[in-house]
């Protein structure tokens, strides 16, 4: 995809920079430049961006405020001189957080992890359009549904479907880490190094172990936080 993106700096030097590593880049267009973040706003009323490379310390509404005051989808990469709003920058989920002045090198690595972004919100969102997934197994290929699957286990270079109604479990030639990029974020969770679970399926909870009948799986530490929040938002 082709990223449209909008510059947002009170120094003139520091916007052709920028437009100039802009212009060199072939993942970007670049939708305008703005000397301010007003300015920036009445131009995301009229027009959509995808993402906004943007100064923190300028007068009258810094970025850092801009930024919490965003109501679009776009996303940002922050250019400033000061590092100390590193944190607070990854608060209002920066892709990036880049220091001036910006070399080249620098501004398209920041590119490219939005560029891998992007294109994971995009296989997200046509994955959640899917219902059932196809795999080989047994040199042939194979559809599981989605809602037949309860869990999916990870054994070194093989993944094993594990499925309700007491069906045979299916075994495929595959990594954890790709199936999971192409799972439904809505419908599977990874709560293990080993373990991905259906979250309609899960009915009991035992001592931080999700129950399947007989089998126990483990939410590690790693994956803790996620899971416990997906709980939080469905306890009465």
């Amino acid at each position: 995809m082709t990223i449209r993106c909008l510059l947002v700096d009170d120094e003139p030097l520091a916007l052709d920079l920028l437009e100039g590593y802009v212009k060199k880049t072939p993942s970007l267009t670049l939708a305008g430049r703005c000397n301010s973040a007003f300015q920036a706003m009445e131009m995301l009323d009229k027009d959509e961006v995808d993402l906004i490379f943007l100064d923190i310390q300028m007068p009258g509404l810094s970025g850092m405020e801009f930024a919490r005051s965003m109501k679009n989808a776009s996303k940002i990469i922050f250019t400033t001189a000061f590092e100390q709003y590193a944190l607070e920058g990854f608060k209002v989920d920066a892709l990036d957080y880049l220091l001036k002045p910006v070399s080249y090198p620098e501004f398209l690595n920041a590119v490219n992890k939005a560029k891998r972004w992007f294109d994971n919100s995009e296989k997200s969102v046509a994955a959640e359009t899917r219902n059932s997934i196809f795999v080989k197994a047994d040199y042939k290929l194979l559809q599981i549904d989605f809602n037949s699957i309860l869990y999916i286990e990870g054994l070194k270079d093989y993944v094993k479907f594990c499925l309700e109604s007491d069906e045979k479990p299916v075994l495929s030639l595959m990594s954890m880490k790709s199936l999971e990029e192409n799972l439904p974020v809505n419908r599977f969770m990874r709560v293990h190094r080993s373990f991905i679970v259906n979250l309609d399926k899960i009915k009991t909870i035992e001592r931080n172990r999700i129950v399947f009948g007989k089998e126990y799986i483990p939410v590690s530490d790693n994956y803790k936080e996620k899971f416990q929040q997906f709980i939080t938002e469905r306890f009465f």
